[in-house]
């Protein structure tokens, strides 16, 4: 696969994802926790716990490290009981088989009522997902065009970043409006659609208006 501006280099195993996954995508904001899951000989403990924002990719990363491993994945710290937490950790332990728990935050925020499952959870390395910067939402957005079958002028990632709310909800925003304007308009995606789109639904920052009008090309 190719890489953007924004994406590191990976084994080709961890750079694709099962049928139904796009390709993983890292850049700066994921790099550091992608490498630590790809190198579970040096954990310190056979279990760590992945945060990042929603839509980040954090079960993308999942899936691909129980593929890859063979560890198992809990994918929602809150869709399991302390007890099966707690059993699963000491089952890692136990067996090497390394446990990656999904979280929206860290243990330091959970309200964990089993003190055993609360001592063990201080000593598990917690990775993080951070927001993506410039490279990593162009890169982005121009894969998940490509998920859709489309293929879309780098104008158009280079346009819509600067002017959205950098995070990864709002890049499936941008992508979703534009797909759906496109379609609903018979247009190609154009900067002039992707100004007019995203601002009516305001995805995008009206006060670069005045500046679009000067810069920006028809389309």
């Amino acid at each position: 696969m190719a890489r953007a501006s924004g994406q590191f280099a990976l084994p080709l195993d961890w750079s694709a994802g099962g049928a139904n996954d796009g390709p993983l995508i890292v850049g700066a904001s994921n790099a550091d926790a992608v490498r630590y899951l790809q190198h579970v000989a040096t954990w310190p403990v056979r279990t760590a716990i992945l945060v990042g924002p929603p839509r980040s990719g954090r079960s993308l990363i999942g899936r691909i490290f129980a593929r890859e491993t063979g560890g198992r994945v809990i994918d929602g710290a809150k869709s399991v009981s302390e007890e099966e937490m707690f059993h699963a950790w000491n089952a890692a332990q136990a067996s090497g088989t390394p446990l990656l728990v999904i979280a929206d935050t860290p243990p330091s925020a959970w309200n964990i009522g089993l003190p055993d499952l609360a001592s063990r959870l201080r000593a598990v390395p917690v990775l993080t997902i951070g927001e993506p910067d410039d490279c990593l939402a162009r890169d982005l957005i121009e894969a998940l065009f490509a998920q859709r079958g489309m293929t879309i002028s780098p104008e158009i990632p280079s346009y819509v970043v600067p002017r959205m709310e950098r995070s990864y909800a709002m890049i499936h925003r941008v992508v979703d409006a534009l797909d759906s304007a496109s379609l609903a308009q018979g247009r190609r995606i154009g900067v002039r659609l992707a100004r007019e789109t995203l601002l009516s639904q305001g995805l995008i920052d009206p006060d670069l208006l005045e500046r679009d009008s000067r810069s920006s090309p028809a389309g």
